[in-house]
């Protein structure tokens, strides 16, 4: 599996309190993972979330993937 979404992926300190977001929007991974968890479809999480694109759910999937596999993924904290 590649790696490319990795770079999708980013963490700044001035938005949402450095959580993990789909970067360039305010959208953190983690409520990605909680919309799917109570069975939106991406569709409906794109309706919800207009910031995001397609593709930025299977990013978020890919992402807790990692870390289910117990992979460190390493996010730079941006100022």
């Amino acid at each position: 599996m590649a790696d490319d979404w990795k770079a999708q992926i980013s963490s700044k300190v001035t938005i949402c309190h450095g959580k993990v977001c789909i970067k360039g929007t305010r959208v953190m991974i983690s409520v990605i993972l909680d919309c799917l968890a109570e069975g939106m479809t991406e569709d409906e999480i794109l309706i919800d979330y207009p910031s995001l694109k397609k593709g930025d759910v299977n990013i978020a999937i890919q992402y807790a993937a990692s870390l289910a596999r117990g992979e460190r993924i390493p996010i730079r904290a941006e100022s």
